[in-house]
């Protein structure tokens, strides 16, 4: 295919999804084809994670992705069955999960122990769940900051990094688009793993998760069009295969399925380099007002995940 031109520096955008973040590897690996590397990156939870591995070399970073998403398991994540889950609830009294599996595999991932060290700028978007603000994470210790960006109320425990309680940045931010600004880029690219889960009830996670994807369901299409006004925002299809966060037997088929669907659209795309706008092949460019996309959001016709200070990565004071 040929490169496609986007005016630099070019910020990856990278949502949270769970083990849906296998997606992101399929839409990196279309990028790749079409000659678009990352110049920086900011990612929610798992985004942080994928972002993370993506910002210590972009040129590189799918191949990486692609070799460690076809070895992650649940165990890697959420480890145990639900006697361990509701033996950490009895402990913990506030979360499911330990974080000890996720910090494992964040290691064995990264290489990088300092954000200030990685190849390109990054940030990892948190929510301090005090005072209700999104928290970008742009210094100090990267595990740190991807194990804070993805902790999931009640399922994870909260981090604490420079005196801040935090939490999974998808409860204000899941796709960073705005956010995306504090880095400077010239135009925007997002990756989005996530649409609404589908309604399985079997365990506690599944609800909160559910619940929690429906949160998110509102915020991308209201700030990409506000992104769009500033600088072009070429926002890759999400996957048509969905399932629960806690599920990683589908990683292959995301990872195809968004591998296809991006690639498709950006063969297709012919990106002005100059005036501001929004490239998505479903999304409004331009809501009116709040009520229409409020109203389009409600649809059939989309089904995103949708959401809304900087902090140093130090000790893990809370949870």
């Amino acid at each position: 295919m040929p490169a496609l031109d986007l005016p630099r520096p070019v910020a990856f955008v990278l949502g949270g999804g769970g083990s849906l973040g296998a997606a992101h590897v399929g839409m990196l690996q279309a990028l790749e084809e079409v000659d678009v590397a990352a110049d920086m990156v900011i990612g929610t939870s798992v985004g942080s994670l994928n972002g993370a591995v993506l910002a210590e070399n972009p040129r590189a970073g799918a191949h990486r992705l692609t070799h460690a998403w076809e070895q992650i398991s649940r165990d890697d994540v959420f480890p145990g069955g639900l006697l361990a889950q509701l033996h950490t609830l009895e402990r913990s009294r506030t979360y499911l999960f330990d974080n000890a599996a996720l910090r494992a595999t964040a290691k064995r991932l990264l290489r990088t122990a300092a954000i200030d060290d990685l190849a390109v700028p990054y940030a990892a978007v948190a929510t301090d769940l005090d005072r209700g603000e999104v928290v970008l994470l742009r210094e100090g210790a990267l595990v740190d900051a991807v194990l804070a960006s993805a902790a999931i109320p009640g399922v994870f425990p909260l981090v604490g990094i420079g005196g801040r309680r935090l939490c999974d940045g998808g409860v204000v931010a899941n796709v960073p688009i705005l956010q995306a600004f504090d880095l400077k880029p010239a135009s925007i690219v997002v990756l989005d793993c996530i649409g609404l889960v589908p309604s399985t009830m079997d365990s506690l996670p599944d609800i909160l998760l559910r619940a929690f994807s429906i949160s998110c369901h509102y915020q991308p299409m209201l700030d990409a069009p506000l992104a769009a006004r500033r600088v072009p925002v070429v926002y890759l299809p999400t996957p048509t295969i969905t399932g629960s966060l806690l599920d990683f037997d589908l990683t292959a088929q995301l990872m195809e399925n968004a591998y296809e669907s991006s690639r498709a659209f950006l063969g297709a795309l012919a990106v002005d380099p100059v005036a501001p706008r929004l490239y998505h092949p479903d999304m409004p460019e331009e809501p009116s007002d709040l009520a229409a996309a409020e109203q389009a959001a409600r649809g059939d016709r989309w089904h995103w995940p949708w959401r809304r200070h900087d902090a140093k990565a130090g000790d893990l004071s809370a949870g």
